[in-house]
């Protein structure tokens, strides 16, 4: 079998390291947790970084009005269908060996990646201004405007007292090593063709 093919069949399977490994994990510390709090967010559900993280988040949320983290967003039932769809046909693709489809399957990947963070980033904004008017507590802007606690998309950001991380995790970065091995395997393939 030649190397394009292998790599475009790896590549393909390690996304299937998304149904075991969380893909994305939100992290707040300050000074009254001395463990920091956590949720890791995976394909198909939320779960605690430690026990009892996300019900810890929640109450404190509750004082400034915030939503609850669901149990389960309709996301949760779509990727997972989304993510073995890429699967299947990018071993499909593998088999048959056309460098060309390489490419397309690498830009349906890119495409979906980046609406799935467009995605995550209008459920952060929802999560972090869509705020309870009756609230405990009522924080604002300069400006009077009402405060708003949207997590950052990715990096650190400083959120009153907390520090809030947003990072990839290890099924993230495992999908990002199966992304670039069928991006290898586009121009070894090419370069295959040509001989």
């Amino acid at each position: 079998m030649k190397k394009s093919k292998i790599l475009m069949i790896v590549g393909s399977l390690l996304l299937l390291a998304l149904f075991v490994f969380p893909l994305w994990n939100i992290t707040l510390e300050a000074p009254q947790y001395p463990i920091p709090l956590g949720m890791d967010i995976h394909i198909n559900k939320f779960s605690d970084t430690h026990e009892f993280d996300i019900k810890n988040i929640n109450l404190m949320n509750h004082y400034v009005g915030m939503q609850y983290i669901p149990e389960t967003i309709p996301e949760f039932k779509i990727f997972p269908i989304v993510i073995a769809i890429m699967v299947v046909l990018g071993v499909f693709i593998g088999i048959l060996g056309k460098h060309k489809l390489y490419l397309v399957w690498i830009v349906l990947i890119c495409l979906l990646g980046i609406a799935g963070m467009y995605d995550f980033y209008l459920w952060e904004y929802d999560y972090g201004h869509n705020l309870d008017p009756k609230a405990i507590m009522n924080f604002k802007n300069p400006d009077g405007t009402p405060m708003g606690f949207q997590p950052p998309l990715f990096g650190s950001k400083d959120i009153l007292n907390f520090k809030a991380h947003s990072y990839p995790r290890l099924g993230a970065y495992l999908m990002f090593a199966g992304v670039f091995l069928t991006i290898v395997a586009f121009f070894i393939g090419k370069k295959e063709s040509k001989i």
